[in-house]
């Protein structure tokens, strides 16, 4: 080992906290001595690069990339952010950034879509969650690193990366040339689904989502000149987000009760959250769309609703990200992302890597409807078949055509909301009775 290296060694020690007496006696039941054996091992590595490495690299790149893969080798969702991620991190949670427009995690070596982000060049392009990117451009994703992969993916607005990705049930890879855009993050969109019947969408979850979804029950309700019989709350591909937009969200349908809570190894970390009094909807029946690529801040909604019976969970499970991520910022201009606790929902299930089940499963299909066979004869095609006595033959027939067209409309397009429409209308119609 060569001089230089040595005194880097006795200076990385030297930074580390030296215990005497009897802090080391109680440091020593919690952790164990250091690994001297490890350290001389980075270090002769250290060296070997420094000398042998076909290109010089200096010492800050070298702790550098020591540091990074420190950090992602933990899980998936630590890091470590130098300046320009640190920076590109503080314009993404201000709500307006560049990019594709997707969350996306590491698994088995390649970047997981978690979700599209809606309205975005990726979901526009046909980015789904689930996807494997393969290739970023022509360039091999596989081991590359999460914070190398987003830094490739963002860019200046109008440029454009082409992602190849596999996708579950395709037999070859599907290739997307996207182009970049100002990502902007508008996480609420609501309309009324039928008479009675609302939905709202939540994209992700950002610090006025909450306040943003209430304005918009209170248009709806307005919209339907009164309380409404029932709401769609759509969470499916909602990558998360804030934790308090989170609790916020589930606190506007709970009248009381622990909503979530965080435990870690830090005596910080282990954080409890409640409901208050107030339900927006007052009862009314809710039904909760989920999907595989519901993650984290949709998971605590979800987790909390289902616990305390508030409403119909209904999709396929869950992403399974129960993990808590603290900013640490080291500098002003350096910061660690690092994974610091989990979260539990109030019957103390664990979402990490399980997810939420949904009460009711739907499989990802989409229908078409059959149009009627002209072999299909019904009393009113007879010829010389008897009036409806009440005269409301033609009125009733003109009605259900128009149904008709809607329902197929719906169906065709979003079979799952089709699906959560006809739940709230049956629970609806059995309530009255």
């Amino acid at each position: 080992m060569n001089k230089r290296v040595a005194g880097l060694v006795f200076w990385m020690l030297l930074g580390m906290p030296i215990l005497t007496g009897v802090q080391a006696k109680e440091t020593a039941v919690e952790e164990k001595s250091l690994p001297l054996k490890e350290l001389r091992i980075f270090a002769e590595i250290f060296g070997r690069v420094q000398q042998d490495y076909v290109e010089p690299v200096t010492d800050r790149e070298l702790l550098d990339h020591a540091i990074r893969g420190m950090l992602e080798g933990l899980d998936p969702h630590s890091a470590y952010l130098d300046e320009k991620h640190f920076k590109e991190l503080q314009e993404g949670t201000s709500g307006e950034f560049g990019g594709l427009g997707i969350e996306v995690g590491v698994e088995g070596g390649f970047i997981k879509v978690i979700a599209p982000i809606d309205d975005t060049p990726a979901q526009k392009a046909g980015i789904k969650a689930g996807d494997l990117i393969i290739r970023l451009n022509e360039r091999p994703v596989k081991d590359m690193g999460l914070s190398d992969a987003i830094k490739i993916m963002r860019g200046k607005p109008g440029t454009s990366i082409t992602l190849t990705v596999q996708r579950e049930g395709e037999h070859k890879p599907l290739v997307f040339k996207i182009v970049r855009a100002v990502i902007k993050q508008a996480s609420v969109k609501s309309r009324m689904l039928a008479p009675g019947f609302g939905y709202v969408r939540l994209a992700q979850f950002q610090a006025p989502t909450a306040e943003d979804m209430l304005t918009a029950i209170r248009e709806l309700e307005k919209e339907n000149k009164g309380p409404l019989q029932g709401l769609v709350l759509d969470l499916r591909n909602n990558p998360g987000g804030v934790l308090q937009g989170a609790v916020a969200v589930s606190d506007a349908f709970l009248e009381k009760g622990l909503v979530v809570y965080t435990q870690g190894r830090a005596e910080s970390s282990a954080l409890k959250f409640h409901a208050r009094p107030g339900d927006v909807l007052n009862g009314a029946p809710l039904v909760v769309l989920v999907n595989e690529g519901s993650a984290s801040a949709s998971e605590i909604v979800a987790g909390a609703l289902q616990d305390h019976k508030r409403a119909v969970i209904m999709g396929r499970t869950t992403f399974g990200k129960g993990s808590v991520q603290t900013i640490i910022p080291i500098s002003s201009k350096i910061a660690i992302k690092l994974t610091t606790a989990r979260y539990y929902t109030p019957n103390g299930r664990s979402i990490q890597a399980e997810g939420i089940q949904p009460d009711i499963e739907l499989s990802k299909v989409k229908l078409k409807e059959l149009k009627n066979s002209l072999l299909q004869v019904k009393e009113a095609d007879l010829a010389d078949h008897l009036a409806n006595p009440k005269g409301e033959e033609k009125a009733s027939k003109g009605k259900k055509t128009a149904d008709g067209k809607k329902k197929k409309k719906l169906l065709e397009e979003d079979y799952e909301l089709n699906e959560a429409l006809n739940l709230l209308k049956g629970i609806a119609i059995f309530s009255k009775r």
